[in-house]
């Protein structure tokens, strides 16, 4: 396993950048939804995601799995990082509403922290991890209110078990990706590969052919959904894991909500609130503690792109 190194501002951004990504597909979702549905709209975008990085990983050569222990490690990853939160979060968010999935889903960095300290030999707990931690899901709280709170007591408690499992995935397979000799961007691309035979299944039993007569706008959120936040993000996800760890990198995915607000913000011209200008300020500390809490330490043998 290769050993991480201190995050630096750089690193940061790139956290920042990803969360801002993964902000900006919830619209793409809105517009494509309705006419893809839950099942063909994630698997025709972990489709694209696959295209794009295809041709990368053809020129720098595939490195696949060596041995049966690896294929199954990478079977697990791609099934727990895009097939099971994907399935388990849609269907949640059925019967709940926003503010309680994001409230849930800000439980992954506590998850996070606790399974890098258990299964990592270099990303331990640390004061300042667990202050950056808490930091950022007082972000999350912020933005989605305290209400969101007592909507965990009044929601579909089915409902909301699944939205924290599906955080809970993404965990495993944050985990499972430095278990994996692989490099990243190569990784990212089996991984979307796997995840698409998984998706394609699935969505032609459960609502038959994929839907050819999609409008230019859905097609184009498809797209989009496909080309940055699958394709794009997945392969920085990868590499940020492999470099800083998965407890640092967690605490970054609590500006989802937050980048989410500031483009209804900037797109559809809604109001900005003290609040949210609060929980970015409460997450990018949060972030900024999680660097003091690493030390600076050779990458060792890690496998560049």
């Amino acid at each position: 396993m290769d050993t991480i190194k201190k995050a630096s501002v750089a690193d940061l951004l790139l956290v920042g950048f990803t969360a801002l990504i993964w902000g900006s597909s919830f619209t793409a979702i809105k517009v494509a939804v309705p006419e893809a549905g839950p099942y063909w709209l994630a698997a025709i975008r972990v489709v694209i995601g696959f295209a794009v990085l295809l041709p990368y990983a053809i020129w720098r050569g595939f490195v696949f799995p060596t041995s049966a222990r690896t294929w199954l490690l990478l079977i697990l990853m791609a099934a727990f990082n895009v097939v099971v939160p994907f399935l388990l979060i849609s269907w949640a968010e059925l019967s709940i509403d926003a503010g309680v999935t994001s409230l849930l889903m800000g439980t992954g960095p506590f998850l996070a922290l606790v399974g890098s300290h258990i299964f990592t030999h270099d990303d331990k707990l640390t004061p300042t991890k667990a202050l950056g931690v808490l930091l950022g899901f007082l972000g999350v709280l912020t933005i989605v209110g305290f209400d969101a709170v007592a909507g965990i007591g009044r929601s579909n408690m089915l409902a909301q078990l699944a939205c924290f499992l599906g955080s809970l995935s993404y965990v495993i397979s944050g985990l499972l990706v430095r278990r994996i000799d692989i490099p990243p961007g190569r990784l990212a691309c089996l991984a979307l590969g796997v995840s698409s035979l998984f998706l394609v299944a699935i969505s032609l039993i459960a609502d038959g052919p994929p839907p050819l007569d999609l409008s230019a706008m859905a097609g184009f959120a498809l797209v989009y959904l496909g080309l940055i936040p699958t394709g794009f993000a997945y392969l920085l996800r990868f590499h940020l894991i492999r470099k800083i760890g998965y407890s640092t990198f967690a605490v970054g995915l609590n500006l989802i909500p937050v980048f989410g607000i500031l483009l209804g913000v900037l797109v559809l011209g809604e109001t900005l609130s003290l609040r949210v200008l609060v929980a970015l300020m409460l997450v990018v500390c949060g972030l900024f503690a999680t660097r003091l809490g690493t030390k600076s330490q050779p990458m060792g043998t890690t496998a560049h792109d």
